[in-house]
């Protein structure tokens, strides 16, 4: 199906895109209640910091170990209707982690909202990548855009609703599951009648083949993946434990500390936009430099500066490491041409994965040491962005090729 991507460059598809991120706004918001109210089933049920980030784990990793197969799948035999049914297991989810009331129960239920995200992420991407009209940084960014606002929801809504009204109240967010399946039904209905249209227009398919040799791609790919791990290993020590190193060093209270974990991910939410039009622009290679390196000023003075500055340090943390994902996703479709699917299943499952491993190291880490000496070790981790410098310029060749067959003409 791969002219389907391919070929839908007409213009770029807002409505499309606009209900793509709004369902990716809800399916991540219902996903960023998980560690939202971590400092909520701590105390309640006297868990550690071990089994947080064995729950955090769960959750990951079955949110990421389906993705790629999902995007294989789907790359040969696209589902317009799974974004819908994968809604109903985070639905299904969040009704059992409502009334969890044991360890192994609040895993289960966890791992079933896992599965949801997996299935909405690989097919999701794709879908927005048909809708792109050729603007792919631009639409993974609008994509973008939705999820990581809806992952800056989750503490406030948790601070706002669910501490107050104790962890029952999470039944109330089965609400958005339901709004999010109407919406992607809907999606779903303009993409199956996209398949119907490449179906009567079936053609050779126009893929283009990799315009690196292997070794190359392989390296390139290794290259995508560790600064993957960086951003991510990092990102997991503020979304799952920025609020008990909060309250840890400077003693806040449990609602101000989400209150200061909305502030980061919103930071990360209005940044979004930024890395996959300017990629478009100038080049995602420089974008991921930027993206990954440049946070590391900030990350190494955070663990040293007082409460005020470290809430002024979260927001450029923020806005700089959330151009990172879009750049990296589109390079790397670019890199494997025909493979929508399949690559973004297993940057989106790799990323999740990557969180997750995080958070129980991390997690067994602060047991081990505490929470002041996680965010001192994460700091360094940015600093891995400097293995972009081993990033072959395919934009650049593309262009001197596209520049070439012009003279030719």
């Amino acid at each position: 199906m791969t002219a389907i991507t391919e070929k839908r460059t007409e213009g770029t598809i807002f409505p499309i895109l606009i209900a793509l991120s709004v369902s990716h706004l809800l399916n991540d918001t219902i996903q960023s209640l998980i560690p939202a109210i971590y400092p909520i089933i701590k105390t309640n049920y006297a868990l550690s910091f071990a089994q947080i980030g064995l729950i955090t784990l769960s959750f990951q990793l079955a949110a990421s170990l389906l993705q790629p197969f999902v995007g294989m799948y789907t790359d040969r035999k696209p589902q317009p209707y799974s974004l819908a049914a994968g809604m109903g297991f985070s639905l299904i989810g969040l009704i059992i982690l409502a009334n969890a009331s044991r360890f192994p129960v609040m895993v289960m239920a966890v791992c079933l909202i896992g599965v949801g995200s997996s299935i909405f992420h690989p097919e999701a991407s794709r879908m927005a990548h048909t809708a792109s009209g050729g603007r792919k940084g631009l639409a993974q960014s609008v994509f973008q855009l939705g999820g990581n606002f809806g992952s800056s929801l989750g503490p406030l809504l948790a601070a706002w609703i669910i501490v107050p009204h104790g962890q029952f109240s999470i039944i109330w967010f089965s609400l958005m599951a339901l709004f999010a399946m109407v919406i992607l039904s809907y999606i779903g209905k303009w993409y199956k009648g996209i398949i119907r249209e490449h179906r009567k227009k079936r053609t050779a398919s126009s893929a283009v083949a990799p315009t690196l040799p292997k070794g190359k791609v392989a390296l390139a790919v290794t290259v995508l993946l560790v600064l993957i791990f960086s951003k991510y290993f990092y990102m997991a020590s503020l979304t799952n434990y920025f609020t008990f190193y909060l309250i840890d060093k400077f003693h806040v209270s449990v609602p101000a500390s989400q209150i200061y974990l909305f502030v980061f991910l919103f930071s990360i939410a209005a940044g979004t936009l930024i890395g996959g039009p300017v990629g478009d622009r100038i080049g995602r290679k420089y974008v991921i430099w930027v993206s990954i390196l440049g946070v590391a000023p900030f990350s190494l003075l955070l663990p040293h500066v007082n409460l005020f500055w470290t809430i002024v340090l979260i927001i450029p943390i923020g806005v700089i490491l959330a151009s990172a994902f879009s750049a990296i996703l589109v390079y790397a479709q670019e890199l494997i041409p025909g493979k929508v699917g399949l690559i973004s299943g297993l940057f989106f499952g790799f990323a999740f994965g990557m969180a997750g491993i995080g958070s129980a190291l991390l997690g067994n880490l602060a047991d081990a040491t505490s929470i002041k000496y996680v965010f001192y070790i994460c700091s360094f981790l940015p600093l891995i962005g400097l293995l972009t410098g081993f990033l072959p310029d395919i934009e650049g060749k593309r262009r001197k090729k596209i520049a070439t067959e012009a003279q030719k003409r």
